[in-house]
């Protein structure tokens, strides 16, 4: 199988032997793929300075099975410039897509989020809606989208001032909160369902709501291995431009 001109993303890399490296690359008509750059470790190696996370590349490879040769690479655009905690944003993200996108599974959808959320990540504001939108698409596009419009017990349409315990993988059922201690989910407001739907997470309390209910959500599916990416929200780490400590604000 030989593949030309395609549009991706290298999502995470590693070294392989002295002078190669192992790429998990995120694809337009692929989906995610695993590739071989040969010699790209080596100092004369051209591509080297941009086989990187967040740089829009054109790629090619060949080869069957798991692990094709990349036979070519090139910058698309320039790469968007992130560092200090949009950069650990934009980690988090990759690795929630090496983590649940199955290989050779193509997500258009999915590809034009991933690249519009990287747009959208700025050193020094709030990030927390970009990812909250991004983790609710990726949710429906691997089969797993949330009910946010109706109750799952009647039917019936979510009312803004109601409240509801949201069950993992089924969707909210109405409760009384004087009456009720604890549900088998994510106890949500009506309003913060309605505002998720119509992807308008501007209100501080509908945000809290959105963070609360993607992680559990995202749980379900990711096993017990704690995704790397959160403890940068937790700890002093140099990455980038710039130092600096940050605490898990936009992390999911």
């Amino acid at each position: 199988m030989r593949v030309q001109q395609q549009p991706g993303w290298i999502l995470h890399q590693h070294p392989y032997s002295e002078t190669s490296l192992l790429l998990e690359v995120f694809t337009l008509e692929h989906g995610r793929v695993g590739l071989l750059a040969k010699g790209a470790r080596r100092p004369g190696n051209r591509a080297r300075g941009y086989l990187k996370p967040f740089q829009p590349l054109v790629l090619g490879w060949s080869g069957r099975g798991e692990l094709p040769v990349l036979t070519a690479a090139e910058p698309q655009e320039p790469a968007p410039e992130l560092y200090g905690e949009a950069l650990y944003c934009g980690f988090y993200i990759n690795e929630l897509l090496v983590r649940l996108l199955a290989r050779h599974d193509p997500h258009s959808g999915l590809y034009e989020a991933y690249r519009a959320c990287l747009a959208e990540l700025y050193p020094g504001t709030m990030n927390e809606i970009a990812l909250r939108l991004f983790e609710k698409r990726l949710l429906a596009e691997i089969g797993f989208g949330l009910v946010l419009d109706r109750d799952i017990g009647d039917n019936s349409p979510v009312v803004a001032d109601a409240v509801y315990d949201y069950v993992l993988d089924r969707g909210p059922v109405r409760i009384n909160p004087e009456r009720y201690a604890r549900g088998q989910g994510v106890r949500v407001q009506g309003a913060s369902l309605i505002a998720l739907t119509r992807d308008a997470l501007d209100d501080p309390a509908v945000l809290r709501d959105a963070k609360a209910l993607m992680r559990a959500a995202l749980a379900r599916h990711l096993g017990d291995k704690p995704l790397r990416s959160r403890e940068l929200f937790r700890r002093p780490v140099a990455v980038g431009l710039v130092t600096e400590e940050r605490r898990d604000k936009a992390g999911s």
